[in-house]
């Protein structure tokens, strides 16, 4: 069992049993209680929800085929990581950093940002759209371009 809080990329290897076992989470209702983790050992341990959750998003993820990282959320990134995960290009997010979207520090010459920090603003970024969206949808049923 690996005890660190180094990232780590899981492949779904295990295609078939993966697909078992998301197939049994979708059908199995959520319950009240929570879930229970059974060790080698036949012991127990009730499962924390946020730690059910990641399991579950692992899973789906698995298998629908896609690699799976699990990263501690203070990991720090480089800009071309940060951009990664903001599906934008490297020189946009050096943009989003100077105009202060995205904290960001300079331990030497080049800028790290924390995981924490681009989700918040990939979040932040995501409900603003909608909310322009919902907006956009709003002004033109108001309009009456809906009625045709």
């Amino acid at each position: 069992m690996q005890s660190t809080t180094e990232d780590r990329t899981l492949l779904p290897e295990h295609r078939a049993e993966i697909a078992e076992l998301c197939a049994f989470l979708d059908r199995t209702p959520q319950a009240a209680e929570p879930a229970l983790l059974r060790g080698p050992d036949g012991s127990t341990r009730t499962l924390p929800p946020e730690v059910y959750e990641a399991l579950m998003v692992v899973v789906r993820a698995l298998s629908e085929g896609k690699a799976v990282t699990v990263a501690p959320v203070n990991t720090t990134l480089t800009t071309q990581e940060a951009a990664d995960v903001l599906g934008v290009s490297r020189p946009t997010l050096v943009k989003i950093l100077d105009e202060g979207g995205v904290p960001f520090s300079r331990p030497g010459r080049h800028r790290r940002v924390l995981l924490a920090d681009v989700l918040a603003y990939k979040e932040n970024r995501r409900t603003r759209r909608s909310r322009g969206l919902d907006r956009l949808t709003e002004l033109t049923e108001d309009a009456g371009l809906y009625d045709n």
